[in-house]
């Protein structure tokens, strides 16, 4: 055997070539361009249940933003206004008036109908107190007409917008009667039914079981802002300062490393266990007021301190060593080149991990409920102290409650102020997005 035929190339071996897919190769492609399919798949199932959910909420929750009012207009004279005033049942008076103005109205649009004064009632509440109210603050609109928006009941609201039927109402009672069906479509065939957005659902309060067109989230939604006062003037500084000391100055030894554990372990704890310890710790032991803003604003900050805490080491973790070499090399301090150096390269990171952990905050349930923030109807407050210690409601509580009762409407309710919360959560993140994109630098 020579030297040649034994370097020669294995004739049973296929040649190599760059250009050339072997078998190998063609099965690791295969494997590549499946797994990327099943990314691109599971992308598009996520988009596909994203945008069903957010669907199913928009189409249940925008209705809870549209009122369907009834535009009147009517004329009092310095006569009836004095006649009504003597009268002993003096709303009964202006109802009488308002009865008589609505159905010259329809009248002269070509639509007769029939109603009475508990018609009216049942469909646009006590008018005949409205008007008089109105017109005891207005005396100077007295012999002018005036066209009066007023907010229709409930069941009038659902009738228009299609999820209240002739069928729904299988026998009449005090609230609604089959023959105010009649007397609707005659307002709208008249053109006196219109819908506008409904403004008390943004500023309102909760009206409580018997009125729930008249509820509104505004106290809600003020409540929320208490809270994350509360939440923000706590856990940022706290925070911040346990996540510098733990990272930049202290020792590496047993106990910092069963710190470093269990604040790990609290933030995967549930909320509703920080619930419970703001009911023992800050009502039952230290008397603090229930329902308040302050105490709900104290269970949510102990909440939000392990993500805070988290999120602002790993940010003061991401800057260089050589940023602190860099320092300590020139002559500062520790301290100085903390706070000088580390601690600005760090604040974009440090300030989306601190709003991260407020939405996150803004969006819990289970703590509030344990605390009662939920066993009263909401007010606003007279003072701006007053909204720290007075009771109140939270946005989500509220969310809870009027998902919590029987009629359809509060139900339309809490799908809107889903929205409204939704609404706040995306503004959070955004802000928590340009921020840290403003304030990023890059080395």
């Amino acid at each position: 055997m020579t030297d040649a035929s034994l370097n020669s190339p294995d004739a049973s071996r296929p040649a190599k070539s760059l250009t050339h897919e072997d078998a190998r190769t063609k099965k690791r492609n295969a494997s590549e361009r499946r797994f990327r399919m099943y990314g691109v798949a599971a992308i598009g199932t996520g988009l596909f249940f994203l945008l069903a959910l957010l669907t199913a909420i928009l189409s249940a929750g925008l209705p809870a933003f549209k009122q369907a009012v009834v535009e009147v207009p009517f004329t009092l004279t310095q006569e009836e206004y004095d006649e009504a005033e003597k009268a002993l049942l003096k709303t009964g008076v202006y109802t009488e008036y308002f009865i008589t103005s609505l159905s010259s109205t329809m009248d002269a649009e070509g639509v007769e109908i029939e109603f009475d004064k508990k018609a009216v009632e049942r469909l646009l509440g006590k008018v005949g107190g409205e008007l008089r109210t109105y017109y005891r603050e207005n005396e100077d609109d007295l012999g002018a007409p005036i066209a009066f928006e007023l907010a229709a009941a409930s069941r009038v609201d659902r009738y228009l917008k299609g999820t209240f039927t002739r069928d729904d109402l299988q026998a009449g009672n005090r609230f609604f009667m089959p023959e105010d069906f009649d007397l609707i479509d005659a307002m709208r065939e008249a053109g006196l039914v219109k819908q506008v957005f409904n403004w008390n659902f943004i500023t309102g309060v909760d009206t409580g079981v018997d009125n729930p067109g008249g509820a509104g989230i505004g106290a809600s939604v003020l409540g929320s802002f208490f809270m994350m006062l509360v939440v923000l003037v706590l856990s940022l500084p706290i925070g911040v300062a346990a996540s510098i000391y733990l990272e930049e100055f202290a020792p590496k030894n047993r106990f910092t490393d069963f710190i470093e554990v269990n604040i790990a372990n609290l933030a995967a704890v549930p909320s509703i266990v920080f619930g419970i310890l703001g009911l023992a710790v800050f009502i039952q032991f230290a008397h603090l007021p229930q329902s308040a803003p302050l105490v709900g604003g104290l269970v949510l900050t102990l909440m939000t301190l392990p993500t805070i805490i988290i999120s602002t080491r790993a940010s003061l973790k991401a800057v260089p060593p050589s940023i602190r070499d860099a320092a300590l090399g020139v002559g500062a301090s520790k301290m100085q080149a903390v706070f000088h150096h580390v601690l600005p390269l760090a604040a974009p990171g440090i300030l989306t991990g601190t709003i991260i952990g407020l939405a996150q905050a803004l969006g819990e349930t289970a703590p509030l409920l344990l605390i009662g923030m939920v066993g009263f109807v909401a007010r606003y407050p007279e003072t701006f102290v007053e909204g720290f210690f007075e009771p109140n409601s939270a946005v989500p509580a509220q969310i809870y409650n009027w998902a919590a009762r029987s009629d359809a409407v509060f139900t339309e309710k809490a799908w809107g102020g889903i929205i409204v919360l939704l609404l706040f959560l995306i503004t959070m993140n955004t802000i928590a997005v340009i921020l840290r994109r403003r304030f990023e630098r890059r080395w």
